[in-house]
């Protein structure tokens, strides 16, 4: 009989480590890398040059140009980085922001700098793919309209949702980007 019991006993504290094992590897320490891309200020990844400027200064004209609403651009006011492919979180970034009045946490447009225009078509392609997966779709909402264009050797990135706001701004922002450079297709 104290063979029985002793047996039972190691048995149970045997199970009783495995368990305590088991949930300690559940906890806060379990993944010491966060499960996304930590925010970065509004400013670039890395040093932009003058090509991400002239970008800058071409989606301003386009969006002061439009007389059916007012749209205020400017730098962010806050940081924000989106679900980004591998060649966009290495590539140098600023991001600026086109105001919609009842959602002041949204409109951004981040631009990114690639070495020649053929990386940036490339990097966009790339982008475009990957905001198709289900990776990057569980970060936006079910009706999410992404503008992804190359401006030469520079990509912008707009991402608006019709659910998310009754003012027409974002998608007022939304059509003028489709217009400049060339577009990418995000698949459905």
């Amino acid at each position: 009989m104290r063979r029985a019991s002793s047996a039972h006993a190691r048995t149970s504290l045997a199970l009783g480590l495995l368990v305590a094992v088991g949930v300690a590897g559940c906890g806060l320490g379990a993944n010491s890398s966060p499960a996304s891309l930590p925010a970065t200020t509004g400013g670039p990844a890395a040093t932009v040059t003058g090509a991400a400027e002239q970008t800058r200064g071409l989606i301003a004209s386009a969006l002061a140009a439009v007389s059916s609403v007012a749209v205020q651009f400017g730098d962010a006011s806050r940081p924000y980085r989106p679900p980004e492919s591998a060649r966009l979180r290495d590539a140098p970034r600023a991001v600026y922001q086109a105001i919609v009045p009842d959602r002041p946490d949204a409109g951004f447009v981040g631009g990114y700098e690639c070495p020649d225009a053929a990386a940036a078509v490339d990097a966009g392609n790339e982008e475009a793919g990957y905001l198709g997966t289900g990776p990057a779709r569980v970060n936006f909402p079910r009706d999410a309209q992404h503008v992804l264009r190359q401006i030469g050797t520079t990509l912008i990135l707009y991402t608006w949702s019709p659910s998310d706001t009754t003012d027409r701004t974002p998608e007022v922002v939304a059509a003028v980007l489709a217009t400049l450079g060339i577009g990418f297709t995000v698949p459905n």
